[in-house]
């Protein structure tokens, strides 16, 4: 009875303070003061929703969605393009590829539409036999291939990209500075525009930067906080030299310049270093030789506080090699080789692939290695817990 009276007395009391009632407690028989009070709850009195600057409203969304502009998902059957990746996202019944009617159970709050920013338009240009294409033996080959054997032509294409041996002739076509590749960006840049409902529906401007060195895969999907206006003072990084670079440190240095130009904000986030071949997380030297040091660090650290840990392509939070006693490693892993499947995988890339790598296996995290400490490792329990809310998380 004496816990009972206590909450009654609580409640009382604070409806009084809440609403500014002129009624004093002791008019209504109730003696209060703090002394009462502390002996009932000792802790400290707070209300946990004042002054907080942080959000707490979850808005879900997807970070990498392809359209038929990309050569992987055009390559394997995708035909739309962005105007219906958007209306599918804000919960429209559309029409998928495959000439079936589709809909989300639920719409999504946001969506980055991030098509690979090398070959922009080309899948689609192959397929319908443009003249840039017929005009190559490349071209021709793929075109005719795409009608008889549309599996194997699509992993032949692949492959000769992930070797960077396009035709130069395909490469310049369809690169940044060609009329065709600007067409498509401005394309890109006016449907995010259009279907952009602040409050309803964000669509957020963004691609995918395709880094493959020797078919090791260092993708990182590129995302802009800015609309049109600054966007479109920009083309897409991407990695065919001239043009672009294979180098994260490369990749950095053009988010910095777009900063620099338009005092806009741009985010990259990696994915799939599960298909790297040891390369996405180096701790002593990056793949180009250069060691990694505390500027490296803290300019990834920068330039990309995320990490997607799942996708079609394998999960790339933990694996069992290197997380032996996280019953949850062995979640949809993917580890035969590089992205081309042409280098096989071997133990000793692991640790380097998977952000969760076994600390008892004494690889210090880099920021303890380069004097730079201000993030905690995530361990594998919190794994569940982190699932929830959604395929990305900070590392």
């Amino acid at each position: 009875m004496k816990k009972r009276a206590y909450f009654t007395l609580t409640a009382v009391a604070s409806a009084l303070l809440l609403l500014g009632s002129s009624v004093s407690a002791e008019q209504i028989g109730i003696t209060t003061s703090k002394e009462s009070l502390a002996k009932g709850y000792g802790g400290k009195v707070y209300s946990p929703y004042a002054q907080r600057s942080f959000p707490t409203f979850p808005l879900w969304g997807e970070t990498h969605l392809h359209t038929g502009y990309s050569m992987d998902a055009g390559l394997f059957g995708n035909r739309t393009l962005h105007d219906t990746g958007y209306r599918f996202a804000r919960g429209e019944e559309v029409i998928a590829s495959s000439g079936q009617p589709v809909k989300l159970s639920r719409p999504l709050d946001w969506l980055v539409i991030a098509d690979h920013s090398d070959m922009m338009g080309f899948v689609q240009d192959v397929i319908k036999g443009d003249p840039l294409i017929m005009a190559t033996e490349q071209g021709k080959r793929w075109n005719a291939g795409i009608k008889e054997d549309p599996q194997g032509t699509a992993l032949d294409l692949i492959e000769t990209f992930a070797q960077n041996k396009f035709d130069p002739k395909l490469t310049k076509a369809y690169a940044p500075g060609s009329a065709k590749y600007q067409t498509i960006w401005d394309t890109i840049i006016k449907t995010a525009e259009e279907y952009n409902e602040p409050g309803h529906f964000t669509t957020l401007i963004g691609f995918e930067w395709t880094s493959l060195v020797k078919g090791g895969n260092m993708h990182r999907n590129v995302v802009f906080r800015d609309g049109g206006q600054k966007a479109s003072q920009v083309v897409p990084y991407t990695m065919v030299e001239p043009f672009g670079s294979t180098d994260p440190l490369n990749l950095y240095k053009w988010m910095d310049e777009y900063e620099e130009k338009t005092g806009g904000s741009v985010l990259a986030i990696s994915h799939n270093g599960n298909l790297s071949n040891g390369i996405m997380f180096p701790v002593d030297a990056q793949y180009t030789g250069r060691k990694i040091d505390k500027k490296y660090v803290e300019t990834r650290a920068k330039r990309e506080p995320l990490y997607e840990v799942t996708q079609i392509k394998g999960d790339g939070e933990a694996h069992p090699f290197l997380s032996p006693d996280d019953e949850f490693a062995d979640y949809e892993t993917w580890d035969e080789g590089s992205l081309d499947l042409l280098t096989p995988k071997t133990d000793d890339m692991l640790q380097y692939e998977w952000p969760c790598a076994r600390r008892e296996a004494g690889h210090q995290p880099l920021q303890v290695r380069h004097g730079w400490r201000n993030r905690q490792p995530h361990l594998p329990g919190d794994r569940r817990r982190r699932k929830l809310h959604g395929q990305t998380h900070r590392l």
